[in-house]
């Protein structure tokens, strides 16, 4: 499930920069992909007074996905305000890094692999090897942040990179033309929902990603296609069958955030603005994305 996450949460790349995680060289490598020219769907909200274009955003992406069209780059360049789901200024950066220094250790003397039960060591000893990643240094790590770690180290090897990933190129074009930036959510909010309280559901939740982890290219590449194609019922397919077995996660990932930020928009639709929103991908898809709920709430959306 944490490859969901990575498309429904920016916190999770901004958490676990490259050059932190320390590798043994000896895994394997993707071959450069050819560039491919997407088409994803964008839409348009008209308010009152204001209006607001809603793109989905993929988190990573291969840096030879181009996914500019004549119609997004038109949106971008009518945007008065552009909004995002969190911050990566240098300071929510920081903040990230001591959440995750703070919150992502575990106690001194302990080690993951000893908490794990034999089936899930046999999992975990094959996926680090599978990756490349150094084993001592992987062992004092919170079940939750070494499954993150696992799932972008696999994600990086498949040439899918944080730095292509259409919020950081958005947010970039925004401050270059110097336009002001707004977040539904703070660094401490995103990672909430990434580290549970509950110990038993944390060790739980990272058996079953271990168990995942070396087919999870066969999870995001159709999520990405489903993406560059401008298909948000594709979209909802996939992550329905993601998260169709996990209601509270699908609740708190993805249901009461789109509520809130339904909500949100509202109230820019009242100011005689243009706003730019980009959020993860999969907040716009379905019965309860964010686009269907604005629609419900009696608002003009043009777009699929």
């Amino acid at each position: 499930m944490k490859t969901i996450s990575l498309l429904l949460l920016s916190f999770l790349l901004a958490a676990a920069p490259a050059a932190a995680i320390p590798s043994t060289g000896t895994s394997p490598t993707a071959p450069t992909p050819p560039v491919i020219h997407a088409h994803p769907a964008l839409w348009h909200v008209h308010g009152r007074l204001g209006d607001v274009y809603l793109f989905g955003a993929i988190h990573a992406l291969p840096p030879t996905l181009q996914w500019h069209t004549p119609a997004i780059d038109k949106a971008i360049a009518r945007a008065d305000v552009f909004v995002f789901e969190t911050s990566n200024e240098a300071e929510a950066l920081q903040r990230a890094q001591t959440l995750v220094a703070s919150r992502g250790l575990l106690p001194r003397g302990e080690s993951l692999r000893a908490m794990l039960p034999p089936a899930a060591q046999a999992d975990y000893d094959a996926d680090i090897a599978s990756v490349g990643l150094i084993p001592e240094w992987m062992d004092n790590k919170r079940p939750w942040l070494a499954a993150l770690i696992l799932t972008v180290t696999q994600m990086r090897q498949d040439n899918y990179d944080a730095e292509a990933g259409v919020d950081r190129a958005v947010m970039a074009i925004a401050r270059t033309a110097r336009k002001p930036m707004r977040y539904f959510e703070t660094m401490d909010q995103q990672f909430a929902l990434l580290a549970p309280d509950d110990d038993k559901l944390e060790l739980s939740g990272i058996e079953t990603d271990l168990h995942d982890v070396r087919e999870r290219h066969a999870e995001i590449g159709p999520l990405v296609a489903a993406w560059s194609a401008g298909d948000p019922a594709a979209i909802n397919k996939l992550m329905n069958a993601e998260l169709g077995n996990h209601p509270d996660a699908k609740k708190a990932l993805l249901d009461d955030r789109n509520k809130r930020w339904a909500l949100q928009i509202e109230t820019m639709l009242l100011e005689k603005r243009t706003f730019f929103i980009t959020v993860g991908a999969g907040h716009l898809a379905g019965s309860v994305g964010v686009r269907a709920l604005l629609r419900k709430a009696g608002y003009r959306v043009d777009g699929p």
